[in-house]
């Protein structure tokens, strides 16, 4: 059934999580000479720390060596670190997503010998998905009640060679790519009517990594090219692989770890506006005490509840798919849903938060406009509102899409 209340081990976890965040991150992600410089530099020190503590492995099975968190307690850890500095929490969010995926669903036995133990040994051995190549995004894309044509979207190559494959390709916005130890990357093999995936350790002769200097994305990313990159055969990954990094198995149901991050700067900003509420006198009184700030708070208030509800709602749903098939769920997108309603509470959530600071709300070097530009992140990467809505108003119709490909392969 489900339920809002979290058991003893989720509070623990929560409160934990929370302290670490406030004695470690937070005094050196809002340091004002930070801040003024805008320096987005990766926090290696707090990384490191978070784990050593395990998050990094915090989805991963218990069987396999990790925490074996369900989705609902890696959206509260996301939340959380979140709130203390988002691109920790985006790095450590995607390589436990990914280590439950890799390690867990898509890795044979010799697979994981070969790589669990060096993931779990190493507290810098992040992973990264290599899918999107430059100015071809892999995923669908929303052309609306028409079948998305896929046909030379993966042009990285994986070509047999005795008992290898030879990768060569670029990928382009690659989270994770300059902590990652290992590529699990998106490749075409001549032959195959579908993309496969096929293992790559960042040490494999032929992998060359290049950071972007960006700041429209949290963690860290970058491009990685692979030239007669030579990797064992038995580096492939099932037939399945491809649709379960990709989220095609279940489009807009995965486990909504970006609107949890999106939400813990919501509430950064939310409580640092509160604090600031209560010490700024004006008028002879707290700025809390004034009715038209109060109404504000409130209102942010209201709206980072029901963000956090639709998050919530979305991560059990995502770890109980029978709650849809027996209807005590919408059959909706819920994390779809979640990712419209919780990118757009937050941005109008930090630019209130800096109205109630006044002045204070636009200098450099207080946390605020770090808090807007972080916001403004979560509200345009990956699928932009517009094109989720158009996804939720396909459900709606009960229109289901089908690529153009695999629409040929049928008729044939």
């Amino acid at each position: 059934m489900y339920s809002l209340q979290l058991g003893p081990e989720q509070l623990e976890i929560r409160d934990t999580i929370r302290d670490f965040v406030t004695r470690e991150i937070k005094p050196v992600a809002l340091k004002a000479d930070r801040l003024d410089q805008c320096d987005r530099t990766l926090l290696i020190d707090p990384l490191d720390q978070a784990s050593r503590m395990g998050l990094r492995s915090l989805a991963l099975s218990e069987e396999r060596g990790g925490a074996g968190a369900d989705a609902l307690t890696s959206c509260i850890v996301t939340e959380e670190l979140a709130a203390g500095d988002a691109d920790i929490a985006a790095i450590l969010s995607e390589s436990s997503r990914l280590a439950h995926i890799l390690f867990d669903q898509c890795m044979n036995d010799t697979q994981r010998d070969a790589f669990l133990p060096k993931f779990l040994d190493g507290e810098r051995y992040h992973l990264a998905f290599a899918g999107r190549e430059p100015g071809n995004d892999t995923r669908l894309g929303v052309n609306y009640h028409r079948p998305a044509d896929r046909d030379a979207v993966v042009k990285t190559t994986a070509t047999k060679s005795a008992n290898d494959w030879i990768v060569n390709g670029v990928k382009d916005c690659v989270a994770n790519a300059p902590v990652a130890g290992l590529f699990a990357v998106l490749v075409q093999i001549p032959g195959r009517p579908h993309a496969n995936v096929v293992l790559v350790p960042t040490d494999a002769p032929g992998v060359s990594v290049r950071p972007h200097d960006k700041p429209w994305q949290h963690g860290t990313c970058g491009e990685v090219a692979f030239k007669d990159c030579k990797v064992p055969a038995a580096n492939l990954l099932g037939d399945d692989a491809a649709a379960t990094l990709t989220g095609a198995a279940a489009p807009g149901r995965g486990i909504p770890l970006l609107q949890a991050l999106n939400l813990g700067i919501g509430r950064a900003a939310y409580e640092a506006a509160l604090d600031y509420a209560h010490l700024r006198v004006q008028g002879g009184r707290p700025l809390i005490e004034h009715q038209a700030i109060g109404t504000k708070l409130g209102e942010m208030a209201i709206k980072l509840e029901i963000a956090r509800a639709a998050v919530w709602q979305a991560a059990w749903a995502s770890d109980h798919p029978e709650a849809i098939a027996d209807r005590s769920l919408s059959d909706l997108p819920l994390t779809t849903i979640a990712q419209v309603f919780t990118s757009e509470t937050v941005m109008r959530t930090a630019k209130d938060a800096a109205e109630i600071f006044g002045a204070m709300g636009v200098m450099r070097d207080m946390p605020l406009a770090k808090y807007i530009h972080d916001a403004r992140v979560c509200m345009h990467s990956g699928d932009g509102n517009t094109d989720a809505r158009l996804r939720v108003a396909e459900e709606i119709a009960g229109y289901r899409r089908a690529d153009k490909r695999a629409m040929r392969l049928a008729g044939e």
